[in-house]
């Protein structure tokens, strides 16, 4: 038997081969793993954050347009990853090179982020947000350029579709240290610092925030203190965040203390505001709202939001010496904003409100200069007239001041595009009123081309009167006074004005006591006796019809009536030259013994005039005076009944001088050979007829030197 030898394995036998593949692959991947695990390792041992140092740097100035840096890259990965960047720095954008700090800063920023809870569909949480040392470099320019303004998205479409789907994130801790930020704002004329850092929980409560400020605003020094709840209660809609603050802005001041619901979206506000200072004016910057001088005040109300408007609610004050209260809303929405306000006063002191019609208000507090004009020529003084639209209205119970006893006041006023409309500005006292109304439209060249009006109704005159020993009687003013002109002072109003005035006196007292106090004691003396007027004659009645043109005004009628004399005149007064030229003449009521003078001139300086009494007129007037005066009364008998009431004494005194002159001469008539004649004085005083007719007898015209000499001699009879 045979046997036969085993065959030997070839290398191609795959089972044969198998084994020692699978051994090299399992070593091979095995190298390949620990190279890459020592790698990982290695890269851990190594990795650096900073490396995307770079990369952050080009994204943030490309997105900014302004050069940012950061010095240092910190992540803690985790479930909550926490990211750190330190020295942070934004550069200035273009155009703003040349300020001294970037444009903001901070030593380090550190967020930390729900990285678990934003997989899981929870939204984006920040448990920890911290700045430390932030610093901010706020300008604007005069011209209106600013460094805080970003280029906008290329895409307004998808910018507006993004922010109107975006949520805010869920805050967690936020912290602040030691933050500045510098707002330096040309326009307002303000440089000044903020701070700003938190405080932790303490007492159970959740912290604070700290806001200091210190430097200038609006050009005077300012410093504040104010404490609001935690940052986190910002977001918080359902809790209301508490405010407590102080603010000193120069003289000015301010604290604010109370609640603001839901302060994102601003919703409501329980908040205690209150003013004081020297002059409410000074509160322009600060408010938004311009407001007219004031004496020193000191309000407190109710600071409310509602409506897209913040109202300053059921304030109460004083003001000088009056007292204040009402309500202010401003709808800064509207372009000027818009104010309304609705004040009262229960005791107010006119000079109080000086400021509001551009006097000074309360007290003057420097001299003013010499005005060399009659009338005021200080530039009326109504404030940023285009800062705001106004609708005001204000009501004092009862007015204290010392020359004019009036009861009380009631005003409505609109301000809209620079235009004022003063509605009505009224004035009761006793029995009668005093009102007003005014349009003033501002002109390009810093005027105000102005329609005004004044009714005066059935006042007492013994209420204007009370101050002066002398005056006895109950007499009633009527009248009313109207002008239209363009200007920017009383005097300049008055000189480029139309209008006219109407004056009606009736039964007003003492003669010997009213006149010199109406046109001024040295004046009005003068006056009383040139004319002859008795001492104590009682004042029946006293008419004056004016009207003004082209600054200048005209007699149309001009009435003074005694128990037992009847004074007319007839004149002009130029306001261009603060000068008068006036003809007055007296004749006695009824048959009686009384050595009158003839026509009494009245003319030159308003200031200091020149009285010529009893003697030939001179200038304008002498054609037009005399014992025949152009008097058409009846066509103001509408005007006394309304102003003084039907019946009086002036509308029989108009009537008796119509009907049955004192010298027998009708008011409408002339007298003399022509117009240019006048009587001679001895005739003026005994120029009547027993028929009650004029003498015509003609008089040759005095020369000024023969005029002054026969004054002379009847001022100084031998």
């Amino acid at each position: 038997m045979s046997s036969t030898p085993p065959r030997p394995t070839s290398p191609s036998d795959g089972h044969a081969t198998r084994p020692g593949k699978r051994h090299l692959i399992l070593k091979t991947v095995g190298g390949v793993l620990g190279t890459l695990v020592a790698a990982i390792i290695i890269l851990i041992l190594v990795w650096q954050w900073d490396w995307f140092v770079p990369y952050i740097d080009r994204k943030g100035t490309a997105a900014l347009h302004r050069p940012v840096s950061i010095a240092h890259l910190h992540v803690g990965l985790g479930f909550k990853t926490t990211v750190t960047v330190d020295d942070l720095k934004i550069g200035q954008p273009e155009g703003f090179e040349k300020e001294k700090d970037d444009f903001a800063s901070a030593k380090a920023i550190t967020v930390t982020v729900d990285v678990w809870r934003y997989l899981t569909g929870g939204g984006l949480s920040l448990p920890l947000i911290r700045a430390d040392t932030p610093k901010g470099d706020i300008v604007s320019l005069l011209n209106g350029t600013n460094n805080y303004s970003f280029a906008s998205s290329s895409d307004p479409s998808s910018q507006t579709s993004s922010s109107s789907t975006t949520t805010l994130p869920k805050l967690g801790k936020i912290e602040i240290n030691d933050g500045d930020i510098r707002l330096a704002l040309a326009k307002l004329k303000t440089d000044m610092h903020v701070l700003i850092h938190t405080e932790e929980p303490k007492n159970g409560d959740d912290g604070h925030l700290v806001i200091d400020l210190k430097g200038r605003y609006a050009q005077a020094p300012i410093t504040g203190h104010i404490v609001g709840g935690a940052l986190l209660g910002l977001t918080d809609a359902t809790h209301p965040y508490p405010i407590d603050g102080r603010l000193a802005n120069g003289p000015t001041y301010v604290t604010l203390r109370g609640t603001v619901d839901d302060p994102i979206h601003f919703q409501g506000t329980n908040l205690a505001l209150h003013f004081a200072g020297p002059d409410m004016a000074l509160l322009y910057p600060l408010t938004g709202v311009p407001i007219p001088q004031t004496p020193a005040y000191s309000v407190t109300g109710n600071l409310a939001y509602s409506d897209r408007a913040i109202r300053f609610q059921k304030f109460e004050g004083h003001m000088g010496s009056s007292d204040i209260g009402g309500d202010i809303n401003v709808d800064p929405h509207q372009k000027p904003i818009f104010v309304e306000a609705a004040l009262h006063s229960h005791s107010v002191d006119l000079a109080d409100l000086g400021g509001f019609i551009g006097a000074q208000p309360g007290e003057a507090k420097k001299a003013e200069p010499a005005s060399t004009r009659v009338l005021p020529d200080k530039k009326i003084n109504v404030p940023k007239l285009n800062a705001a639209n106004v609708h005001l209205t204000y009501h004092g119970d009862h007015i204290r001041n010392k020359n004019w006893p009036l009861d009380n006041i009631d005003a409505e006023l609109n301000v809209r595009d620079g235009a004022i409309d003063l509605k009505h500005l009224t004035f009761a006292t006793g029995t009668g009123t005093i009102s007003a109304n005014a349009t003033l439209e501002p002109t390009k060249n810093e005027q105000f081309h102005t329609r005004f009006r004044l009714d005066v109704s059935r006042l007492p005159l013994s209420r204007i009167m009370t101050s002066k020993d002398m005056f006895q009687g109950e007499g009633t003013i009527g009248g009313h006074v109207t002008l239209t002109s363009t200007g920017n002072s009383v005097a300049t109003l008055v000189e480029n004005g139309d209008g006219g005035t109407t004056l009606v006196l009736d039964r007003g007292g003492d003669v010997t006591a009213l006149l010199p106090d109406l046109l001024g004691l040295k004046l009005g003396s003068a006056v009383l006796s040139a004319l002859g007027i008795p001492d104590r004659s009682k004042l029946e009645c006293l008419v004056a019809d004016l009207p003004l043109k082209d600054g200048i005004v005209h007699t149309n009628s001009m009435l003074l009536q005694t128990g037992t004399t009847r004074t007319m005149g007839t004149g002009t007064v130029n306001f261009h030259k603060d000068t008068l030229d006036y003809a007055v003449t007296t004749r006695s009521i009824g048959p009686q013994i009384l050595s009158l003078p003839g026509a009494v001139h009245i003319f030159g300086s308003m200031k200091s005039p020149t009285i010529l009494p009893g003697a030939e007129l001179l200038g304008r007037v002498a054609a037009s005076v005399g014992l025949g005066i152009v008097f058409p009364p009846a066509a103001l008998i509408p005007t006394i009944q309304l102003g003084v009431g039907k019946g009086s004494a002036c509308e029989k005194a108009i009537l008796e001088a119509n009907e049955h002159p004192a010298a027998g001469i009708a008011p409408g008539k002339t007298t003399g050979a022509g117009p240019s004649s006048v009587p001679h004085p001895a005739q003026a005083r005994s120029g009547t007829h027993a028929a009650g007719k004029a003498t015509k007898t003609p008089h040759r015209r005095l020369s000024p030197a023969e005029v002054r000499k026969a004054w002379e001699k009847k001022s100084n009879p031998k």
